[in-house]
């Protein structure tokens, strides 16, 4: 398939592809056109965001089936093969011979390229290493003074997965306080918010309205425009002493105290009706995964807030009520919390 017509085809499935390099996009056309439209056939969508757990267990079977067919003998060599020099050889030629790009993405309408990433993020073992000693967040500031944003070759250096490295480099690169927000901080992050929100809606505006109009308008947002998809990373730029997502949380809390009037919504009986409502309608939904919840709409079972101020709590209660919730299913997490909780708050109500 010629560029301009690979670029057509795929554009039904990913409407921004064109902002894609050609490089990707032939790669897409031999790796994913043929597999988008066999879902499309099958009336399934393809997928970006975060993967689901029914999407993470097929990479998980699509991986052990590999490693049976091939004789590889483990996820590591098989995803990181340039880790294991003498075997690389070897290793591509049954990658090769196995059709390997079509087994890790088989049943998982998403494009390779992040199906690939993702499978590389659960089955590296340097992924899982645990919080950073005072040592290693030193050595990361001087392999990145030397290696700037080489976050393969720093990742090697350092025995850390690449995404590990960048995000914590991207937390210890300025002086993050960690302590209560003051008041200039909180006015930074305000400010912050303000700018690429307004800065945001003028570009929108720009055709519709003329620049003397535009420059004496206040711009009237709607709620959804204040929390969702924010540039967070250059957010933490403006506020300049917190990492992104402290900047994330706060303004949540900000927002939270603003659309509820400061009213203490998940205290006292009014807090004992929003757990009960919240796990009464989790458990109608019938979901069987986290990504699956329209968060958006949950927040009416506990007042005008944020979807994150939901997702928090949601949180909170599945940390504090489920035993073992780490090992449990999205499901048995709210079958038991249905089940053995909501008796209990609704007695204690």
């Amino acid at each position: 398939v010629d560029l301009d017509t690979a670029k057509q085809e795929l554009e039904e499935f990913i409407p921004h592809v064109r902002s894609i390099s050609d490089s990707s996009i032939r790669k897409m056309a031999g790796r994913d056109l043929a597999r988008f439209k066999q879902f499309k056939k099958q009336g399934i969508a393809v997928k970006f965001g975060r993967f689901s757990q029914k999407e993470n267990n097929q990479i998980r079977k699509n991986v052990e089936e590999f490693l049976l067919i091939t004789g590889i003998d483990s996820a590591e060599k098989l995803l990181f093969t340039s880790r294991y020099p003498e075997d690389k050889e070897t290793i591509n030629r049954l990658k090769a011979e196995h059709l390997f790009c079509e087994k890790l993405s088989e049943g998982i309408p998403r494009p390779w390229r992040l199906i690939y990433y993702r499978a590389r993020k659960m089955f590296d073992p340097n992924n899982y290493k645990g919080r950073y000693t005072k040592e290693e967040k030193e050595k990361l500031k001087k392999y990145h003074a030397l290696h700037g944003n080489d976050w393969k070759k720093i990742s090697e250096m350092m025995s850390r997965s690449n995404l590990s490295v960048a995000m914590k480099y991207s937390e210890i690169k300025s002086a993050i306080n960690y302590g209560p927000w003051s008041k200039e901080e909180t006015q930074k992050l305000r400010r912050a918010v303000e700018e690429v929100i307004r800065k945001r809606m003028e570009t929108e505006d720009a055709n519709s309205l003329s620049s003397s109009k535009k420059s004496h308008r206040e711009i009237l947002i709607d709620s959804e425009k204040l929390y969702q998809k924010l540039p967070w990373t250059e957010i933490e730029a403006k506020v300049g002493t917190r990492y992104w997502r402290q900047c994330k949380q706060k303004w949540t809390t900000i927002l939270t105290n603003k659309m509820t009037k400061g009213q203490q919504l998940y205290r006292g009986t009014k807090g004992l009706q929003a757990k009960i409502n919240l796990i009464k309608r989790l458990y109608e939904m019938k979901v069987e995964d986290a990504n699956e919840v329209n968060w958006e709409e949950l927040s009416n079972t506990i007042g005008d807030v944020p979807k994150a101020y939901v997702q928090a709590k949601f949180y909170k209660l599945k940390v504090s009520c489920v035993p073992f919730w780490q090992k449990k299913t999205f499901s048995e997490i709210i079958d038991y919390l249905f089940e053995e909780k909501l008796p209990e708050l609704e007695e204690k109500l």
